[in-house]
Formats: C-alpha cells, structure tokens, sequence
C-alpha cells in the first residue's frame, strides 16, 4: 500500500505566506533563502495536500483564490503563534523571571538562605520565590522544586549540583560563663565544664580536628542537650555552658560580645553546602541566577570555590 504523506510542514506554510506578501514566487524565494524552483515546488505540494487551489498564478504574480485567502488568514495567525512562542521562549532564556520553588532546611533557610532570596528577589523583580524550609527530605523531581539547599555529603543521583561552599564550626561560650569558669586551654578541659550539645540522639561526643590533628570529646551527661542549633546559641549567650556551633550562626553574638570564641583552631569537620536541582542542561535562567547569587553571598563560614562546580549527585543528608 503507497504511503501519502499529508502532514502539513512549516516550511510549506513560510513558502505560501511569503508569496502573498511577496507577490510573486521569485521575491518570495529571497525571502525564505532559497530559489524561486524550490518554492514553487512547496506550494505545490501544500496544495496537493490540502487538495484545493490556493493560489492564482500568472507569468507576472500570483493572487489568491477564495479558498486561498481563508486559508492565508488561519496560516499566518498559526506562524504568528509559533513566532511569539519562540521569542518567549528566547526572552526566558536572557533574563530571569517567573517563580522559583526552592527548599532548605530550617535553620540554614532561617539564618541565610532567606537573605539570598531577599537579595535575588531585589535584584529580579520579574520573579517570585516559593520556599519551603522544612528539614525533611523534598524529592525536588516529583514535587516541581526548582532547587535545593542542602548541607552535608550527597549521595549519588541523577539530579545536578554545585557546592556553594563550607559551613565552618567553633567553640564559644559568653563572658558571664567564663568569669564563674575557668577557661578551657585544651581539648581535654572540655570535659570539666558545662558543655550545650546538639548531636544525634545516641553517645554524645564531638569529633573535632585542627589541622593534621583531631580528637573526640566523650560526654557523659551535657548539661544541655538539645536538636536544634538556635537553641543551643541562645543557651551559651544566657551562659549555660560551651556550645560547638557554625560560625555563621554565632558571627553576629561574638560582634556584640555576647560570646567569646574558645580553642581558636579547633572545629568540627566543616559541612559542605550545595545547591542541588534537576540538570544543569538548559538551566532556566531564574535558577541559574539564584544560584549565582548564592555562590556569591556565601562568605567565611561558606567559602565560595572559584569556579562553578556541577556534578550528578543528589543528597540524603539533613538540609
């Protein structure tokens, strides 16, 4: 059975549209880039298709029939569509707009990504932030997140990311708890004082490093144990004892001198901190853009690398 292809190409409706404005088959081939052959050939073929005479020709223009003429309004509005689709399509790609659906964990959202998204949507102003700061595990694919911030090591996946930098940790303590305690010298001191502790639930310990060297602190019982870090800062400002804190979090406290950093040189393992989202191919610009900015308020705590770095792992760790 011979097979008849009746799908109406493009390039078909582009050739008979430029012949009407045109006027003629020889200003419509300069038009489209081709010969006056060529065009010929593909209103022919759009008219097989269609079955019907679209066009009058004669040896000096072509005018429409009646048929022609309805069928000419219907294409060039169908070109039109495609014409506008493309530029809207090109116009997303320059300049960032639309929303942006994000997630981070809440005291990282909390303390410094909802910065970045004041700073983004000050320097956007044709996009808006969907942000849900939770500290479960979002599955950015099947929930439509466009990104997510997350801290610690990621697990392999299909999905993109790129670090943003390190969160960097400390010992600190207020100064009304240091006048009523003598100050910690060594690691080893650590144990005879009040110590805040924000771990897992199981063994309390801090596992720190300075340098090549690193060392665990065994607690038996924290004076203060608690799962959030926030509680924790505020506990050592009110002078409950020594918390190991991100140094982000306590920057503002050690300002003020409501706290005083202990050991100088001795932290936890710094956590790294990504921007993870579903493929870094045809990145929608208000992504792209979010993510720049990110990159770039990241400071001492989150150091930024000096180049963007994507690779395909995603993340089951704590945002």
């Amino acid at each position: 059975m011979l097979y008849v292809d009746t799908t109406i190409q493009l390039l078909e409706l582009r050739a008979f549209v430029a012949v009407v404005r045109s006027r003629t088959f020889t200003a419509a081939a300069d038009v489209i880039g081709t010969d006056k052959a060529h065009v010929s050939r593909l209103v022919s073929r759009l008219e097989g298709k269609l079955d019907a005479r679209l066009l009058q020709r004669s040896t000096r223009r072509s005018s429409l029939t009646e048929t022609g003429r309805d069928f000419y309004e219907r294409a060039t509005s169908i070109l039109g569509a495609l014409e506008e689709a493309e530029a809207s399509v090109a116009r997303a790609r320059g300049k960032p707009r639309g929303t942006l659906r994000l997630t981070a964990g809440v005291e990282y959202g909390m303390l410094r990504v909802n910065g970045w998204i004041a700073k983004y949507l000050r320097r956007h102003p044709e996009v808006q932030v969907d942000a849900d700061l939770t500290n479960r595990v979002v599955d950015i694919i099947h929930e439509g997140i466009d990104v997510a911030i997350r801290v610690g090591a990621l697990e392999l996946s299909e999905l993109s990311a790129r670090k943003l930098g390190e969160i960097r940790y400390a010992f600190y303590a207020s100064p009304a708890y240091l006048r009523r305690r003598k100050r910690p010298k060594t690691i080893a001191d650590l144990e005879r004082h009040d110590l805040i502790m924000f771990t897992p639930r199981g063994r309390p310990a801090w596992k720190v490093v300075r340098g090549s060297e690193s060392a665990e602190v065994e607690i038996g019982t924290p004076r203060y144990h608690v799962n959030n870090n926030v509680a924790a800062r505020d506990a050592a400002r009110l002078g409950l004892g020594i918390a190991l804190l991100p140094s982000f979090m306590a920057a503002d406290a050690v300002r003020s001198g409501h706290l005083v950093v202990l050991l100088r040189g001795w932290e936890r393992v710094p956590a790294p901190v990504y921007a993870v989202f579903p493929s870094s191919k045809y990145m929608a610009p208000k992504v792209r853009a979010f993510i720049d900015l990110a990159q770039e308020e990241s400071t001492a705590e989150c150091k930024p690398q000096s180049k963007p770095q994507f690779k395909s792992k995603s993340t089951r760790a704590r945002s």
